[in-house]
């Protein structure tokens, strides 16, 4: 039977979600988990590659194994096995067709800005100094919507079918002592994010303005566009299915 896994972890410890050669991976650790408690070999299959460092608040992976007698129980002993930096919510009965990767509609990310000093957000969040012009950057996210090649936004040398991705929402708020950029689009090119944070940080501090950012997004040049932003800053916060995917939940 198939079964969707949904959990979420602090990305400081990992190489980014999936298996690496030469590093430790969330996949790597959650199939170890699984191995140990059923005695058999679980490929998993994430919803999406997040890279080194990056954090998930919400994340789904599907895995094929025989019926699970009590999925509850199967979820606490995961959780008490695993490291304290990744964390099962639930596992949940799917279709055989379902595909965590293909199926999803819709992918979350937030960036997480602090503009003081803060031990606190050392590991999960940016420190900038600079004044930053909240509205000015909101101004420019909004160039966002209107186009769909963000080419120079994608990890050069990249193997990608296309540079084509639907963004619906692009946004800054202040919350507290955080300024958080939020954005949601169908799907994500590779370190497409943190190139954004960083080209809208340059009209933010007043290094760039909106024309430029029109001019980057037209070039599709990678060298043209803001430095990427460090990975601690960047969560995965909600990763969407259609209703009709989940047929239990555990």
């Amino acid at each position: 039977m198939k079964y969707f896994l949904q959990f979420s972890y602090n990305g400081k410890a990992y190489h980014g979600w999936q298996n690496q050669p030469n590093a430790i991976s969330v996949q790597e650790v959650l199939e170890k988990a699984f191995a140990t408690l059923l005695r058999e070999k679980v490929s998993l299959v994430g919803a999406g590659r997040t890279d080194a460092g990056v954090h998930a608040k919400q994340m789904f992976a599907h895995f094929e194994i025989d019926p699970i007698q009590d999925v509850k129980d199967l979820k606490y002993k995961l959780n008490a096995i695993l490291p304290e930096d990744i964390a099962v919510q639930e596992i949940i009965h799917v279709s055989k067709e379902a595909h965590a990767r293909f199926d999803a509609v819709s992918r979350t990310y937030e960036y997480w800005i602090t503009q003081r000093k803060d031990p606190f957000y050392k590991d999960g969040a940016h420190y900038v100094k600079q004044d930053i012009e909240i509205e000015r950057m909101n101004e420019a996210a909004l160039l966002l919507l209107e186009h769909d090649d963000f080419e120079c936004f994608s990890k050069s040398n990249t193997d990608v079918y296309t540079y084509l991705c639907d963004i619906t929402a692009a946004n800054w708020v202040i919350e507290d002592d955080l300024l958080i950029f939020t954005i949601t689009a169908n799907r994500f090119l590779r370190n497409m994010v943190r190139a954004i944070v960083g080209t809208l940080l340059d009209v933010g501090v007043g290094k760039s303005n909106i024309d430029d950012v029109k001019a980057i997004i037209n070039s599709k040049n990678r060298s043209n566009a803001g430095t990427s932003v460090p990975a601690k800053g960047l969560y995965l916060t909600q990763v969407i299915y259609p209703k009709s995917t989940f047929l239990t939940h555990g």
